[in-house]
């Protein structure tokens, strides 16, 4: 049944092969997808097969984040009270909107809520998704399968990544959209971290589905001191001093970094040296950046949006 005041947005890159299924399971639900300059056939698909859903296409990639902004101030101008974020590898299981949002009406101390992921065959939790359960608060939700005991309707957890939330209003209002400091990765535990600091919680409705159909991926660990390796390196900083419920320990790392810098050289590890001076040269680039998002996220409004 379709919610008036629900909307989804969906992220499309080349989503062929995922997005029909994507699609039918988001039937009698109005959808909004921002395309990220695919280079597929995911444009025409949407267009010919799926009239109704808004489209908003995009010239060029903008990253997870700053796409999903795009839809989520178009849900909220469109009076959305609920905007549910959902990948495009993602399939809703059944009536699990509908009872995502019944239960945030009920409960909105909880800004962002999700399904459980499971994998593609409906026979095991999503791998990554099973290891953030494993920091649920309470410890209770892999003891409660074990051990036969009456699951809890919502599990509280530090974080659960974007694939499938759904977000109030009230928490867009308060804690804004996704920050700009991220392009791809790192957004949605940034986004975790600032709820959780405007006092809102975050749950895992024990008894509701999605599809996370990405089991076959395969994740390379990057080769040390690549590209790659750098650029994760500095999404991890990110994430870790754009914190705002730690304290900013940016400066310390920087002088921990430079004091190791010359320890290095006076043992002639000039190759060593050479790669942490990459290390805090890019760390002193994003500085400035993390300062300023610490700032604006502090406060509350619909920043980004």
């Amino acid at each position: 049944m379709n919610n008036i005041n629900s909307r989804i947005v969906i992220v499309t890159y080349n989503g062929m092969p995922w997005l029909k299924k994507c699609l039918d399971s988001c039937k009698d639900h109005s959808v909004i997808i921002i395309d990220n300059a695919s280079s597929d056939e995911t444009v025409s698909f949407i267009k010919t097969n799926y009239p109704k859903v808004v489209l908003l296409e995009q010239k060029v990639n903008l990253g997870f984040g700053q796409a999903n902004n795009l839809g989520i101030r178009y849900a909220l101008d469109q009076g959305a009270d609920h905007v549910f974020l959902l990948n495009q590898d993602a399939y809703f299981v059944d009536d699990a909107l509908e009872k995502l949002i019944s239960f945030q009406k009920q409960n909105p101390e909880y800004g962002i809520l999700s399904p459980i992921h499971i994998t593609g065959d409906k026979k095991k939790l999503d791998f990554n998704f099973s290891f953030y359960m494993q920091k649920e608060k309470t410890g209770q939700f892999f003891s409660d399968f074990v051990l036969g005991n009456d699951l809890a309707p919502v599990y509280e957890v530090p974080f659960v990544n974007a694939a499938a939330w759904l977000l109030s209003k009230k928490c867009l209002t308060t804690v804004g959209g996704f920050d700009p400091l991220f392009f791809h990765y790192g957004e949605d535990d940034n986004y975790c971290q600032r709820t959780i600091y405007h006092n809102f919680k975050i749950g895992v409705l024990s008894q509701v589905y999605v599809i996370h159909d990405r089991e076959d991926r395969v994740s390379n660990k990057p080769i040390k001191f690549s590209h790659k390796y750098f650029m994760d390196m500095l999404i991890t900083y990110k994430v870790c001093f754009a914190n705002l419920n730690t304290e900013n320990e940016l400066d310390l790392k920087v002088r921990l970094l430079q004091k190791s810098i010359i320890k290095l050289q006076m043992k002639m590890k000039i190759n060593r040296a050479f790669n942490y001076k990459k290390e805090l040269s890019l760390l002193l680039k994003a500085k400035p950046l993390i300062e300023k998002s610490r700032k604006i996220n502090k406060t509350k409004g619909s920043h980004y949006l």
